[in-house]
């Protein structure tokens, strides 16, 4: 795989737009404000996970030797180059978009979510719980940027319960790759929750998370926000992450973490496919 494709992980950018996707396809609107979305998500999600490489340099010489950076395969000075350019991109792209429809909220939350993601890769990352609800918080935040491009105050309100749900998983999800990179951030001198207060807490705090999430589940159906196949379709996630929450707190080593993180994004991916089929009937 080419290293500049490589770099932007693909397939956590294509989470990112799939959360764009399911808010138009629950509305059913392709225009052309939702297109310029999906380009914004993936210049910005893109950007995000090139500048983390970037200041991720010598952690993932522990951890990741085989990634882009620490490899060698991108020099220091490309990576961080093409880290603004995308980000450039992205601000870009939205103008366009704003210009098209004068539509103010989408672009102030651009604005705010590339500030905040440069954040977290300088900053924030190695600020214990504090990084992991940033990247948490930046999933739930792309489906709020969906329900605000296509400006429906009912789609405004199903992203924002979507918004939370993301946000919650992908903050178990974050918790759980931090213990599984113990090793390579106690070298570094990182001060991830796990390092300060140990695995077994950390488990733990992991395990309430998804425990909460999927008790909530069902107000989406209660609500009358989706249907009776959503509830169907969402019982096969939740299944997936209650046995996900069993494995963390039964062990806590690398090898299990990262089964365990893997597990939770095919239960968000089914998820996301509840959304979907939850809105028709």
């Amino acid at each position: 795989m080419n290293p500049y494709i490589k770099i932007i992980r693909p397939g956590n950018v294509l989470m990112a737009l799939i959360t764009i996707v399911l808010v138009a396809l629950i509305d059913l609107d392709f225009s052309l404000p939702v297109i310029l979305a999906i380009i914004v998500v993936f210049f910005a999600i893109s950007a995000g996970n090139v500048i983390n490489d970037y200041y991720d340099y010598n952690i993932d010489l522990i951890n990741r030797p085989d990634r882009v950076l620490p490899s060698g395969q991108i020099s220091l000075k490309a990576g961080r180059n093409y880290a603004y350019l995308l980000f450039a991109g992205a601000i870009i792209t939205e103008i366009i978009s704003y210009i098209l429809t004068r539509n103010l909220i989408p672009l102030i939350i651009v604005i705010f979510a590339i500030i905040v993601l440069y954040l977290y890769a300088w900053k924030f990352k190695t600020t214990p719980l504090l990084g992991n609800f940033v990247v948490g918080f930046i999933t739930g935040l792309s489906f709020v940027f969906g329900g605000y491009t296509i400006n429906n105050p009912h789609i405004i309100m199903i992203s924002y319960y979507l918004g939370f749900f993301a946000c919650a998983m992908t903050l178990a999800r974050e918790i759980t790759k931090d213990i599984e990179d113990m090793e390579g951030d106690k070298k570094e001198g990182a001060k991830t929750f796990p390092i300060l207060f140990c695995e077994k807490p950390s488990a733990i705090l992991t395990a309430i998370l998804i425990i909460i999430t999927c008790a909530l589940c069902p107000i989406l159906y209660i609500n009358h926000i989706f249907n009776a196949l959503y509830l169907v379709i969402i019982t096969i996630a939740v299944i997936i992450f209650l046995y996900s929450a069993v494995l963390i707190l039964k062990s806590q080593t690398p090898e299990n973490c990262h089964k365990v993180s893997k597990y939770l994004k095919i239960g968000m991916l089914i998820a996301f496919v509840s959304f979907v089929f939850g809105s028709y009937l």
